[in-house]
């Protein structure tokens, strides 16, 4: 019992509240917040530079699959097209009309796409950066918007460079400077080179660093779990983000007294925990389909690999039952299971306690293993 008492007061001491009840309160208010919050980009520039390509890559599809922006010929955005994240429909991403007209005004685009929708602009460019893309982001700027500067296509012109015995650095460093030349009269604006077919590389994450600086906690948090997990980066700071969480939930569950499942001896709450794990098990990029696809792509056997998974098992095929006995397996290593076996159904402040720590260590543990497992997935594709 004292170990439980431990761990409420170490996750009151994270709360900031001095309480069961005020922490139970605030958690309630995280979650909603964290379910409510909206997030708009718009990805904008001139046309031809890859803006649906680049939509896609941000939503984890691949183009030409259903759903997906249309790219190439197949192409015409006359009006902004707004496309849900799969798996977070809170996070909404634009495709914005291309600026490429020699009629293009900034000012009258900005009214015609709705500027005040969005949280920030992307402007997008895969050669140099043209007068146009200029006067937007000044304009942008006159909004009290942010904008951030996306050449894209990097990895073709990488390519092109060597066949002319260019190496990779010679490349990126004259495209850099060919650019840092443009933006001289924009302050600090900097542009991110970026492969829609390689996220991993070359300045993607840092574009995604610079983002977290500027946005709000919701907002940086809806950023960090809508991204396709593409390094190792990534899948950490979607780690780190569902790790400060799970007092969240386990203060949210209620902590109404341990209720055991049927055929289960430990006591949590299952269908908090189910939830939290479920939402890890989508954004951590295991299950079937987004694995089917990076298995396609890096020509790996990745998907048998994951199946191993007892936890990935019962989550993948939805059976609360499987997941009961699984997650009360981690209560067992802790040798919690057995004395949770005696005790009854409690309405007391005990009770409270016992079921907010069962259900706390159940989160992490379950959470630790996806972690895990996407870790595996990662290296296995060689995307570290």
């Amino acid at each position: 019992m004292e170990s439980q008492v431990a761990e409420v007061r170490a996750a009151l001491s994270q709360s900031g509240e001095s309480n069961f009840e005020g922490a139970k309160a605030k958690a309630k208010r995280v979650l909603e917040e964290l379910n409510n919050v909206t997030l708009n980009i718009a990805v904008t520039g001139m046309t031809g530079a890859g803006k649906s390509s680049f939509v896609n890559a941000l939503r984890g599809v691949k183009d030409g699959e259903e759903g997906a922006a249309p790219t190439g010929a197949e192409k015409s955005t006359m009006t902004p097209t707004m496309y849900r994240h799969p798996t977070m429909p809170n996070v909404n991403i634009w495709d914005l009309p291309g600026i490429g007209t020699e009629h293009f005004r900034a000012r009258e685009y900005m009214k015609k796409v709705n500027f005040n929708t969005y949280d920030f602009f992307l402007i997008l460019t895969s050669t140099r950066l043209r007068e146009c893309d200029i006067m937007l982001a000044k304009e942008i700027e006159k909004n009290k918007k942010n904008f951030y500067f996306i050449r894209t296509k990097v990895d073709q012109d990488v390519e092109a460079d060597k066949r002319k015995g260019k190496t990779e650095e010679q490349t990126l460093s004259l495209m850099r400077h060919a650019l840092a030349e443009k933006l001289k009269d924009l302050g600090s604006a900097r542009i991110f080179l970026v492969s829609s077919w390689e996220l991993h590389k070359f300045d993607f994450n840092e574009l995604i660093r610079v983002l977290e600086k500027d946005l709000p906690d919701n907002k940086r948090n809806a950023v960090n779990q809508s991204l396709p997990v593409y390094s190792m980066e990534i899948l950490d700071k979607k780690y780190n983000t569902f790790k400060k969480l799970t007092w969240v939930s386990a203060f949210a569950s209620g902590g109404v007294g341990a209720i055991p499942v049927p055929g289960v001896s430990a006591a949590f709450d299952l269908p908090v925990i189910a939830g939290f794990l479920t939402t890890c098990y989508y954004l951590f990029g295991l299950d079937e389909k987004s694995l089917t696809k990076l298995s396609d792509r890096v020509n790996r056997p990745i998907l048998a690999k994951i199946h191993e998974s007892k936890l990935i098992k019962a989550i993948s095929a939805r059976s609360m039952a499987c997941l009961a006995v699984e997650l009360s397996s981690y209560l067992a290593s802790e040798g919690l299971e057995a004395g949770l076996k005696v005790i009854p159904i409690l309405g007391s402040v005990i009770g409270a306690v016992l079921s907010f720590s069962t259900t706390l260590l159940v989160l992490r543990k379950g959470l630790d293993e996806l972690y895990k497992a996407a870790k595996e997935v990662v290296e296995m594709a060689g995307l570290e």
